[in-house]
């Protein structure tokens, strides 16, 4: 198998290093692309980095590598998202493309509250005027508790499931919506099932958990900003491009919303002169809330696991696309013998 040298917790290659007909090549990102084709060509696995920004464009799992690897029988994404991989490419070569949903799912949901917490207490304004001023009354910068508010979960899956358990913890009434689960599954993930439009209406905190692909781009756009609580805040530890940040600006400039946790950004990181960053109201982060030492930890033991478990003749148990499994078993007994 096949990953880049950009960072991944030990516990990958370590885990990789016990199976005895597995070996894991490197190729550094900015080395030479004639020398990283000749080890790409041949990979059976590809364990490509879900950072969109970090990893170079060529070395993305789209159509063309993967015209380019005729002996690859997996996608394995470093993240729970996919950003980097070409799933329908893949697909329609046979490939499976499996994810590490989940592994990192504890450390994004105790991010989310952190961003919670953060702005309704103005913890931000507090640390910036103590740096900067003496003699500035404490009203000033007087926050809010968020007991007792309702916080609405766009997606509960594993990171939605574990952001309902924590705010329940600080007294808080969960509602959700996720398409992809049944309102009798969502109460039992600990959350009141609502629409989409009730949900926006009802909550003091609005937070994204959903995958970013062709229907949620842009979901969060003037539209649904404007049909938010006034007041309320906006959380997003999901992905970039879901929320349209224009629209966000214009919502927070307005005072329409409170204010706004974010971790995740178009263009990751924003550029210096972004005009959220300019805001006091918004806590914004570098796509860090998955970026533990146990969730790094988790995520490369997962996937780790996976590649191995496929190798050895099994089913990844975090399969994107399960339609071309069939066709993956096919293609793994005539390359692997």
């Amino acid at each position: 198998m096949v990953r880049s040298d950009l960072w991944i917790d030990a516990a990958f290659d370590a885990r990789l290093s016990r199976e005895a007909d597995v070996s894991v090549r490197v190729f550094p990102v900015r080395g030479n692309p004639a020398a990283i084709w000749d080890i790409l060509s041949d990979a059976h696995v590809y364990h490509v980095s879900a950072a969109k920004d970090e990893l170079p464009r060529e070395w993305f799992a789209g159509a063309d590598l993967v015209a380019r690897c005729p002996n690859l029988l997996c996608v394995s994404s470093g993240g729970a998202g996919y950003d980097t991989v070409d799933v329908a490419a893949c697909t329609a070569a046979g490939i499976a493309v499996v994810n590490q949903a989940g592994g990192n799912a504890v450390s994004v949901a105790e991010h989310t509250l952190g961003l919670m917490l953060g702005v309704s207490r103005r913890m931000l304004e507090c640390d910036r005027r103590m740096r900067r001023e003496i003699g500035y009354a404490r009203e000033e910068v007087m926050g809010r508790e968020i007991n007792g508010k309702t916080v609405g979960l766009v997606g509960i899956g594993y990171v939605g499931k574990r952001v309902a358990e924590l705010a329940r913890a600080f007294g808080m009434e969960v509602i959700a919506t996720d398409p992809f689960l049944s309102a009798k599954e969502i109460v039992r993930r600990g959350a009141r099932a609502v629409s989409f439009d009730e949900l926006l209406a009802q909550s003091d905190f609005v937070s994204l958990h959903c995958p970013r692909d062709a229907g949620t781009l842009k979901l969060m756009n003037a539209d649904a900003f404007g049909r938010m609580k006034k007041g309320s805040v906006f959380i997003t530890t999901a992905r970039g491009g879901i929320h349209d940040e224009a629209a966000l600006i214009e919502a927070l400039q307005s005072g329409h919303l409170a204010g706004a946790g974010l971790d995740v950004w178009d263009q990751e990181p924003p550029a210096l002169d972004h005009p959220l960053l300019a805001m006091d109201n918004v806590f914004a982060t570098f796509h860090v809330a998955g970026v533990t030492h146990e969730g790094r930890r988790n995520i490369a033991t997962i996937a780790a696991d996976q590649i191995a478990g496929l190798l050895s003749g099994g089913r990844p148990p975090r399969l994107i696309n399960p339609a071309v499994w069939p066709e993956v078993e096919k293609r793994r007994a005539r390359v692997l013998g």
